[in-house]
C-alpha cells in the first residue's frame, strides 16, 4: 500500500497510518510546486509546512517506517499529487492507495478521480482528527430551523465531558463566559515574550529552498520562528497554558498598536498542520482551570475557539 499524507496531516495518530505495515507499505510526502503556488503562498507558509513535512518524515522512518519523501527540487518532481502517485507506483508497484480526506473540497475532488484515472484502488478515510464527522454534524443539523455555533459548541462540551460537573451541568454553571471576555488593554500593555526555536540543518536548508524559489511571493520569509515539529509545538502550547491562559480571557478582544499578540496562543499553525490535536489541548487548558492556575473566563473562552 502507498500511503499518502498531505502537508496538513502531520499527526502519527493519522488514519491512514494507523494499520500500517511497516515492511510492505511505504508513506509518501511530496512537496508540490503546484500546491504552494496554485494560489501565491506567503513564504513563511510554504517554509514552515516544508520544514515540518521534512521533520515528520525522519520522525516516522527512525521508527521503522519505509518513506519516500519527494523533496521540491528532486529531479523527477512533478509537481503535484497525481504526477508524484503515478510515479510511485511505476516503481512500487501497490495494490492500492490510502488516504485521509483532506481539509480542501479542491483536493478531494482530485482524490476521489484517482482510482479511475490510475487504475488502482484507492481509500479515503475520515479524518478522525476533528472532534466531529460530517456524518455527526449533519444529524445534528438535521432538524434545526437555525444552525447556531453555540448550540453545537454545548453538544460538543457534552459529548467530551469537557468542562462539565458530575451532574451534567456545565462548570460553574453557565456555557460562555464570553461577556467577561472583552477588558479594554491597559495601559503601556505590550505582549510577552514569544519562542524562537533553534534552527535544525534540514530547516535551514528548507529556508534556503524557499529563499530561492518563492521570493517572488508575497510577504517576507525572515524572521522565522514556527515550531516545525510536534516536541517544539508541544513546548509553545505548555508555554502558553502557563503564561498566557490566565490573562487570554480578559484582553482576547483587546488591539493596541503595534503589538499583533498579546496574549493569544499563536498555535492554530501547529493545529492546522497536525502537529497538535485540539482534544489534547483542550484538556490541557481545562487541567489548568480545574489545578486553579487559569480563570474559568479564560479556559472556556479557550477552549470554546477550538471545539
Amino acid at each position: 500500500t502507498v500511503r499518502l499524507i498531505l502537508a496538513d496531516q502531520l499527526s502519527e495518530s493519522l488514519p491512514t497510518l494507523q494499520d500500517i505495515d511497516t515492511q510492505h507499505d511505504t508513506v509518501l510526502l511530496c512537496e508540490l510546486s503546484e500546491e504552494a503556488s496554485y494560489v501565491k503562498h506567503h513564504p513563511k507558509k510554504i517554509a514552515f509546512l516544508f520544514a515540518a513535512m521534512r521533520h515528520f518524515a525522519q520522525q516516522l522512518s527512525n521508527k521503522g517506517h519505509r518513506v519516500r519523501y519527494v523533496k521540491l527540487d528532486d529531479v523527477g518532481n512533478t509537481g503535484s499529487f497525481t504526477g508524484e502517485l503515478k510515479r510511485a507506483l511505476v516503481e512500487l508497484k501497490p495494490d492500492k492507495i490510502v488516504v485521509t480526506e483532506p481539509g480542501e473540497y479542491r483536493v478531494l475532488k482530485m482524490m476521489q478521480s484517482w482510482q479511475s484515472e490510475l487504475g488502482i484502488p484507492v481509500e479515503i478515510l475520515p479524518d478522525s482528527r476533528f472532534l466531529a464527522s460530517h456524518a455527526e454534524f449533519a444529524d445534528w443539523a438535521d432538524d434545526k430551523k437555525q444552525l447556531r455555533m453555540e448550540y453545537f459548541y454545548r453538544v460538543m462540551r457534552k459529548k467530551y465531558g469537557i468542562l462539565m460537573d458530575a451532574d451534567g451541568k456545565p462548570t460553574g454553571g453557565e456555557w460562555n463566559y464570553d461577556k467577561q471576555n472583552r477588558k479594554p488593554p491597559k495601559a503601556g500593555m505590550k505582549s510577552p515574550a514569544r519562542f524562537s526555536h533553534v534552527k535544525s540543518d534540514m530547516t535551514k536548508q528548507v529556508l534556503q529552498l524557499v529563499r530561492e524559489r518563492f521570493s517572488h511571493h508575497f510577504g517576507t520569509l525572515e524572521p522565522f520562528h514556527f515550531a516545525v515539529t510536534r516536541e517544539q509545538a508541544n513546548i509553545e502550547l505548555d508555554h502558553f497554558i502557563v503564561h498566557l491562559l490566565p490573562n487570554f480571557g480578559d484582553y482576547q478582544d483587546a488591539m493596541v498598536a503595534n503589538e499583533p499578540f498579546l496574549y493569544h496562543s499563536l498555535i492554530s499553525t501547529y493545529l492546522n498542520a497536525g502537529l497538535l490535536l485540539p482534544l489534547e489541548i483542550c484538556q490541557k487548558a481545562e487541567a489548568a482551570y480545574r489545578a486553579g492556575k487559569a480563570p474559568l473566563n479564560a479556559v472556556e473562552g479557550f477552549i470554546r475557539q477550538l471545539l
